[in-house]
Formats: structure tokens, C-alpha cells, sequence
């Protein structure tokens, strides 16, 4: 592979500085790097292969001469300064919202539906950190039996809603354990020893009643799966765990797989590590896959109250294989 130019957008936030963990732990060929992020990080020095390097400002401008963008410097950024990068023939992998339900646009999961990236148009989507380890397991159930519905409750990370929340689950663990009030900041209510039910914290329910999380999962699971026929269901919920999503999935197939099937489908799938040991209490836990590019699945049973169902429980980092490692395996795909 030829030597690139690199941007990264966003890269003095969480996902950003574990996009620059992963082109380097990946060796991907970064000829030149530059670090873009609003005007309050100008300046700051973020390590890359041992070089400090000083982060600019970004602006229309930013992108000449550069092959490939990362961005993940949220919704409102990634609408103005990716059609500026795209124009430059500099092709931007976005983390964000922005652009992922836009026809023009793929959502892309390497594990499946790699194919889709050929269709770009200058700017490609990361999907949903939850929708992500969900399809990467979905999607040789799918070719094996034809997924028609899933239902899904999601057990979601504070990573996820970035530095300030980890912060504010840290802070308010201690001074529940000192017998202090928790006084919330970032989220809506108290985290520490706690789950609410309402992703992301800042958005109104919509009228259908699901966050715009939930609606994320049912949307981007037809589109990346290329099968507006599947039918979603989705609830999702934070708690206080700091890296790594855990997913109830219950899937509903065409045409049945036993257990034993479904382990043997799942052990051959890209990116899919299959622990499920129960009476060894072998499973996936947030604690295992913090820091893993993998996706894990284990609870792997029949569902009692449907001849084709399944029941399965799945857990990635969602900093990783949920946002940063994605984006750079669609980078190297390009």
C-alpha cells in the first residue's frame, strides 16, 4: 500500500486519540499526519510513532493534499467540513450521525458489507457503536438463515458519550462511596450505581417514544445488512461501566439453527470471537473486551418462545471496533 497524507479530525477527543492508537498499532501508512480540532485545543501536542505533533485548527482549507480524513468531531462539524474535504479529493471516514442514513452515502462494516466503500462519493459512514458489534454478529446468521427480526437491549459504556461523562462516572463513584450527594452534570441522572434508560442524555424522546439511539439500530441495521425487510426493535441503556457495550440480542430466523449451528457459524465469521462456556462461566464481559478489536458473542441458546429463535449476548469495545478500529479498517479498504 502506497504511503498516505492522514487527517484526523476531532483527535483530542476519546475516539480521535484511539484512532491514532489504532493507524499506529496497525501499521497503516501514514506518509504525513495532521491533527485538526476546534480553536480551544490549538496547539495541544498529541503523540504519534513517538513524535509529538501539534494539533491544528480546523478549517475549509484544512484537507489539500490529503487522501483520507478521519473525522469524529460530531454531527454539526462533519456537515460543514466534510463536503470541503470530499471536494479536495481528500475521502472522509465520519464517526458521526451526519451523514449515515444519507442515500449517497455507505455505512460501512468492514465484516459486512465491505463492497459498499467502492460506492462512495467522497465521504464514507461509521455506523453506530451498538449497531456495529450487532451486525458484525448478525451477519453470518444471515447468511446462514436469513435474520427477520431482532430484539435487542443494550448495556452502554460511558466511554460512549465521551471524556466528561468517564469523568463524571469516576467522580460520582467516589463520592457515593464517601456518603456524598452525585450531583449529575452530563447525564440526566445519577450513573454511579445506576442505569438510565435514555441514549444519548441530551436528546428528547422522539414521538414514537424510542431515543434517537434505538432509532440508529433499527435504521442503520437495514441499511448496512442491505435488507429493509428486517425488522428492529431496540432499547437502549447506560450504565456505569467504563469501556465496552454488552448487547441482549434475540434474533428471530428464516429457517432454524440449533445451537450447535449457530456456534459453528459464528467461529468462522470475521472478527468474531465465540466464548460461550456457561458451566465453566465462560462469557463475554466489558472487562474483556476493553482494549480487543474483537467482537464477542457467548449465552448462546435457543429462544423458549420462537422454534427460530436465538438468544445471544454480545460485547465489544465500543471505542474500538465501535468507532476507531472501524473507521481505520474502512480506511485501509480504501
Amino acid at each position: 500500500m502506497n504511503p498516505k497524507n492522514v487527517c484526523v479530525a476531532g483527535a483530542t477527543g476519546v475516539v480521535g486519540r484511539h484512532m491514532l492508537q489504532v493507524l499506529e498499532e496497525r501499521n497503516f501508512p501514514v506518509k504525513n499526519i495532521k491533527l485538526l480540532a476546534s480553536e480551544r485545543s490549538r496547539g495541544v501536542k498529541l503523540k504519534f510513532k513517538g513524535e509529538e505533533i501539534a494539533v491544528e485548527v480546523l478549517a475549509e482549507d484544512s484537507f489539500k493534499g490529503f487522501d483520507v480524513a478521519l473525522f469524529s468531531a460530531g454531527g454539526g462539524t462533519s456537515k460543514r467540513f466534510a463536503p470541503y474535504a470530499a471536494k479536495a479529493d481528500c475521502v472522509v471516514v465520519d464517526n458521526s450521525s451526519a451523514w449515515r442514513m444519507d442515500p449517497e452515502v455507505p455505512l460501512v462494516v468492514p465484516e459486512v458489507n465491505a463492497g459498499d466503500i467502492r460506492k462512495h462519493k467522497g465521504i464514507i459512514a461509521n455506523p453506530n457503536c451498538s449497531t456495529i458489534q450487532m451486525v458484525v454478529v448478525l451477519k453470518p446468521l444471515h447468511d446462514a438463515a436469513r435474520v427477520t427480526r431482532v430484539i435487542v437491549s443494550t448495556y452502554q459504556a460511558v466511554s460512549g458519550a465521551g471524556s466528561a461523562a468517564i469523568n463524571e462516572l469516576l467522580e460520582q463513584t467516589q463520592a457515593v462511596l464517601n456518603g456524598e450527594q452525585a450531583a449529575p452534570k452530563i447525564f440526566p441522572h445519577q450513573i454511579a450505581f445506576n442505569c438510565i434508560p435514555q441514549i444519548p442524555q441530551s436528546d428528547a424522546f422522539t414521538e414514537n417514544g424510542y431515543t434517537s439511539e434505538e432509532m440508529k439500530m433499527v435504521n442503520e441495521t437495514k441499511k448496512i445488512m442491505g435488507d429493509p425487510d428486517i425488522r428492529v426493535c431496540a432499547t437502549t441503556v447506560r450504565v456505569p461501566v467504563h469501556t465496552g457495550h454488552s448487547e441482549s440480542v434475540n434474533v428471530e430466523l428464516e429457517k432454524k439453527l440449533t445451537v450447535a449451528q449457530a456456534r459453528e457459524v459464528l467461529r468462522k465469521a470475521p472478527g468474531v470471537i465465540v466464548l460461550d462456556d456457561p458451566a465453566k462461566q465462560e462469557y463475554p464481559l466489558a472487562t474483556l473486551a476493553a482494549g480487543r478489536s474483537e467482537t464477542f458473542v457467548g449465552r448462546i441458546r435457543e429462544d423458549l418462545s420462537h422454534p427460530n429463535g436465538l438468544v445471544l449476548w454480545v460485547v465489544s469495545d465500543n471505542l474500538l471496533k465501535g468507532a476507531a478500529y472501524n473507521a481505520v479498517q474502512i480506511a485501509e479498504y480504501l
